[in-house]
């Protein structure tokens, strides 16, 4: 490699941007929830995974004995090493792409570059006689829509699953330690039956569960069949290949078994045009939306909660609430994790409607939507990060939460028309109606309508004892099971 080395020098330097002159927040107010995934998503990112591709693939025809020759363990690392691209090299990469280098006219195709820059560093050392072997029988789009979706598995089983986990695991903690705590419930925005804040945080924590479950759980298609699906170049080369077989094994086989273990796995997609149809790109993010609308969902309640003061924010040294009003602890954690999920689902909304378009057999309206994943990816992140700050500077006001749910007695009307039911009393609803509906009820009026019942003395005295934060079902048992 001593030759891009040399050009390396000779190269325009990598610019580095300060944070606060960044155009995207990404990039600026927020890269430290964002920096993992930019190692992934940038533009270095995407040079890398298509060289992994590249290198990956003619290391795979070697070991078929489809190449020039047989390759040497050292030979096989230095592809491999290659791989792990410096900001130095992926410089050089941009060159031959944007202005030429090496002698090389400017190639203004991005994927070219990348096989010219391999190519100049093969023919630099031993593995000279195989250049032609790079590449051989692809389209662009073969290394594109593999490097994509080796980069969304790296995304999600790296980035994405280990920020769900700590959500989980934070909402579990807090679902246990309160599962016994009562809270009135409202439905359409009134008082309603009694439940547990504990309980109430269970049902957010299973939703997500379900949801990242089947986020990590995907397969995304992957395609490595020329340049109109029909394996035209490689059947003319290689006509005793099973082509469709060598592409499973390469896919299905060996990529799945390099990398990440913790994503979604690939799958084969044999029937295509040029490009991978991006069928499965629109359903996994459809996915990390579902997930996403969960979470700003279980937003919107925690700031209505501390907006009622059922949960109070602990104040930070230095930090400040507002430039004028001293006194304030604002819930400015869950609002930015709300404003950037929102902002990525928009985004994962275009990608499903737009990228499984394409005209005829192929357009390149696709490739520069795809560039931004890694922007969706980005404000989820910052989302996913936000949330968790936030439940760390909550504590439950138990005063408050008890205080809400005792001053709403009229909630005890549910239990009182049901036990009438049990006792064959038609009217039960139609009585529990007249006494409550649009009334401020006392605790106090609710006995002496009860102390006036025919039933029987002991479910008389169970209503009697009974007080909205009694009233709870089985709360605490479904958090139990449900953590």
């Amino acid at each position: 490699m001593a030759e891009a080395t040399k050009q390396s020098s000779e190269s325009k330097s990598v610019p580095t941007i300060n944070k606060v002159d960044a155009l995207s927040p990404l990039d600026g107010r927020y890269r430290r929830h964002t920096e993992k995934l930019a190692e992934i998503f940038s533009e270095r990112g995407l040079i890398k995974y298509r060289m992994i591709v590249e290198g990956e693939y003619f290391l795979f025809l070697h070991a078929k004995g489809l190449g020039r020759r047989r390759l040497s363990s050292e030979e096989e690392s230095s592809v491999r090493f290659m791989c792990n691209v410096t900001p130095e090299a992926a410089q050089i990469v941009k060159d031959i792409e944007v202005r030429g280098a090496f002698g090389i006219p400017a190639t203004n195709h991005d994927v070219k570059a990348v096989e010219y820059y391999m190519a100049q560093n093969f023919r630099s050392g031993s593995l000279k006689d195989t250049t032609s072997m790079l590449h051989i029988g692809l389209t662009s789009e073969d290394t594109n829509n593999i490097a994509y979706a080796l980069m969304l598995r790296e995304a999600v089983g790296m980035v994405l699953m280990p920020a769900y986990s700590d959500i989980l695991t934070k909402m579990a903690e807090l679902a246990t330690e309160h599962k016994d705590l009562p809270m009135l419930a409202r439905t359409h925005g009134q008082a309603a039956s009694p439940t547990t804040f504990g309980k109430e945080i269970a049902v957010f924590r299973s939703r997500l569960y379900e949801q990242a479950k089947q986020v990590t759980g995907f397969r995304i298609s992957a395609k490595l069949n020329g340049a109109t699906g029909n394996y035209n170049a490689q059947r003319l080369a290689f006509p005793d290949v099973d082509w469709p077989g060598f592409t499973r094994e390469f896919i299905e086989g060996h990529l799945n078994g390099m990398g990440c273990k913790g994503g979604p796995k690939l799958k084969t997609n044999l029937l295509t045009t040029q490009i991978e149809p991006h069928d499965t790109y629109a359903g996994l993010f459809d996915g990390i939306r579902r997930l996403n609308t969960v979470l700003i969902d279980f937003n919107q309640d925690m700031w209505r909660y501390i907006s009622d003061g059922w949960l109070k924010l602990k104040p930070v040294a230095g930090e400040v609430g507002s430039s004028t009003m001293p006194h304030k602890v604002n819930p400015i954690n869950f609002e930015t994790s709300e404003g950037n999920l929102g902002m990525a689902n928009a985004m994962f909304e275009f990608f499903s409607r737009k990228l499984p378009i394409s005209r005829l057999q192929r357009d390149l309206s696709d490739s520069t939507v795809e560039r931004n994943f890694g922007t969706a990816l980005g404000h989820s992140m910052i989302g996913y990060k936000e949330l968790l700050n936030g439940l760390g500077k909550i504590a439950v006001n138990e005063t408050a939460m008890r205080g809400a749910l005792e001053a709403n007695p009229q909630v005890l009307t549910e239990a009182v028309q049901t036990v009438l039911r049990t006792e064959g009393k038609d009217d039960a609803y139609e009585r529990l109606k007249e006494l409550s509906r649009g009334k401020e009820l006392t605790l106090g009026q609710i006995r002496e309508f009860v102390k006036e019942l025919d039933i029987p003395e002991e479910k008389k005295k169970t209503l009697l004892e009974l007080t909205p934060s009694t009233y709870l079902g089985i709360a605490s048992r479904l958090v139990n099971e449900g953590t």
